[in-house]
């Protein structure tokens, strides 16, 4: 089968494109500013505000699923339009198509685990970008998969990681909130689940966020814990105190998801283990 990662260069895509050629998959990727580094995979520079861009690079690839794993911040041209471009062309071509979005379409208001059935209801500009691209996807390609994820460690390349090695070293200044919660996933569980749903025959929206709820304070002490770290330089805040938007509190309810999945979406503490313990395998 051939798959075409879009924002293949990335955290997220560079993991993909490593389990889509382990899986023997025809990989190709795409990238904004250079390439990626997995030489099994064939690579496209892609441009999402370039229609012609798009449908160029789908035509050359013929993927049988695309997977838009890009992140365009809070860029309304890339994040929100960008998708719809691209699911046209998916469309067009008989493509499937998984667009990868997340927790932030939420607010966090509800004070209760959002399901897949839970509306958008976004407080932030790359959330309501993420939002619309959601609905737009799904109207030019109703056999999308919408697939919502949290925030997304690895082993020790994500940005939450570096941060965490920042205000522990002191060359970075913050705070890491309380009252900010998520469900962590590590990259590799997502790619996993990703690629799944790739080769499943299904549609619209599933969520992909990890076992377990944490603050972002709780995350890093446990980033702290298994790097060796000392977490004494983390210090406290609250997310409601401060001016930075966002959601307060938002948990995603993956067990619809996870039940269709042989890929394990693993909660934080079990693939951040002290150091010298062995994560639990998935």
């Amino acid at each position: 089968m051939t798959i075409l990662i879009v924002g293949a260069s990335g955290f997220l895509g560079t993991e993909l494109v490593r389990q889509a050629v382990l899986s023997g998959h025809t990989t190709a990727g795409t990238y904004a500013t250079r390439p990626g580094t997995v030489p099994e995979a064939t690579w496209h520079a892609l441009d999402l505000r370039d229609a012609d861009n798009i449908e160029a690079v789908v035509a050359e690839t013929r993927p049988r699923v695309i997977i838009n794993a890009s992140s365009g911040g809070a860029r309304w041209t890339v994040t929100a339009e960008g998708p719809v471009r691209l699911a046209m062309a998916a469309a067009k071509t008989g493509s499937r198509m998984i667009q990868v979005s997340s927790d932030a379409v939420f607010s966090g208001s509800a004070a209760v685990p959002y399901d897949e059935s839970s509306l958008p209801d976004p407080v932030t500009p790359y959330g309501a970008a993420k939002a619309a691209a959601e609905t737009g996807v799904l109207l030019v390609h109703p056999d999308a998969v919408v697939a919502r994820t949290s925030l997304i460690i690895g082993d020790g390349q994500s940005e939450h990681e570096r941060a965490v090695h920042g205000l522990v070293a002191g060359t970075r200044e913050g705070v890491l909130f309380t009252d900010d919660v998520r469900c962590p996933v590590h990259v590799s569980d997502l790619a996993a689940a990703l690629l799944e749903l790739a080769t499943a025959d299904t549609t619209g929206v599933h969520h992909l966020g990890g076992a377990e709820a944490l603050s972002r304070y709780d995350l890093g002490l446990l980033i702290a814990r298994r790097d060796g770290l000392d977490a004494s330089p983390l210090h406290k805040g609250l997310r409601a105190d401060s001016t930075l938007p966002g959601g307060i509190e938002i948990r995603l309810d993956s067990r619809a998801t996870q039940r269709r999945l042989q890929s394990t979406l693993r909660g934080a503490r079990e693939f951040l283990p002290p150091r010298g313990e062995t994560p639990k395998v998935k």
